[in-house]
């Protein structure tokens, strides 16, 4: 037997991937945290498949039923919102199969954050802009956040940051960013990305709080913000000019004549 961790994707059935659907109608027991997992997964399940959820369960309850997939011999696919690799709880549950003896594998998902950049049309890396994209979250009572990760400390680099599980904090984290972005720079609120539910909002740091009830948004929604996010930025990547050269084009003649 073996233990699949799959990235759900952020909701919609169709982002699963096609590698995380098939594995899914292979297991015999298919996990999944119906808190953050849309239910709408388990269509790939066969009928018979023994399926739990673990948003009732504790961390060793969750291991006994992976000790009964292997008495049995399932293959087990346990489904994490987004990518596992990202705040997806999983280095805990390795630990503990790999005590037991249970092989398992990552299977990768599409994140709430590209997903959310999808929903908005939005590049997340412009040139001469933000060629970096932070990752982060603000502290919260199951994880803690070190203070040199706090969102004041990041906002520093003006990169573009994608804010997972913190929508309770949006006060006090516009007042963080404002340390050291412009009151313009764009911020977006997306909601349940993907899901029937989803929902948006756009605005500015400066205006944003005034515009939106925290608690509205505070739970499953992703924070965007950055410069890379306004439609009106006019600089381009060279990569596809007919003046740049590379491996697999050259420039176009003209050019070529007119730097000669």
């Amino acid at each position: 037997m073996k233990v699949y961790f799959i990235g759900a994707g952020p909701g919609a059935a169709d982002l699963l991937t096609v590698r995380g659907a098939k594995l899914i109608k292979k297991a015999k027991m298919v996990m999944y945290a119906g808190s953050l997992v849309s239910p709408d997964m388990l269509k790939y399940c066969k009928k018979k498949t023994t399926i739990i959820n673990t948003a009732e369960l504790n961390l060793e309850e969750q291991m006994v039923c992976y000790a009964k997939a292997k008495k049995k011999n399932w293959d087990v696919a346990r489904l994490h919102s987004g990518d596992p690799a990202i705040y997806g709880a999983t280095a805990e549950q390795m630990r503990r199969l790999k005590q037991m003896d249970i092989p398992y594998q990552v299977v990768p998902g599409v994140s709430s954050f590209s997903a959310s950049a999808a929903i908005l049309n939005a590049e997340l890396t412009k040139p001469k802009v933000s060629q970096t994209i932070i990752l982060t979250r603000a502290s919260g009572r199951a994880s803690s956040v070190p203070k040199r990760e706090s969102i004041a400390q990041l906002a520093a680099h003006q990169a573009t940051l994608c804010i997972f599980l913190s929508g309770p904090h949006l006060k006090k984290m516009v007042g963080d960013l404002l340390l050291h972005y412009p009151p313009n720079t764009p911020i977006a609120l997306v909601h349940k990305a993907s899901w029937p539910q989803e929902k948006v909002h756009q605005s500015t740091l400066e205006k944003v709080v005034d515009e939106v009830n925290p608690k509205d948004w505070a739970l499953s929604t992703m924070i965007l913000v950055g410069e890379t996010l306004s439609s009106e930025l006019l600089e381009e990547s060279r990569l596809y000019s007919e003046h740049y050269t590379h491996i697999h084009r050259k420039a176009s003649k003209k050019q070529k004549e007119k730097t000669t």
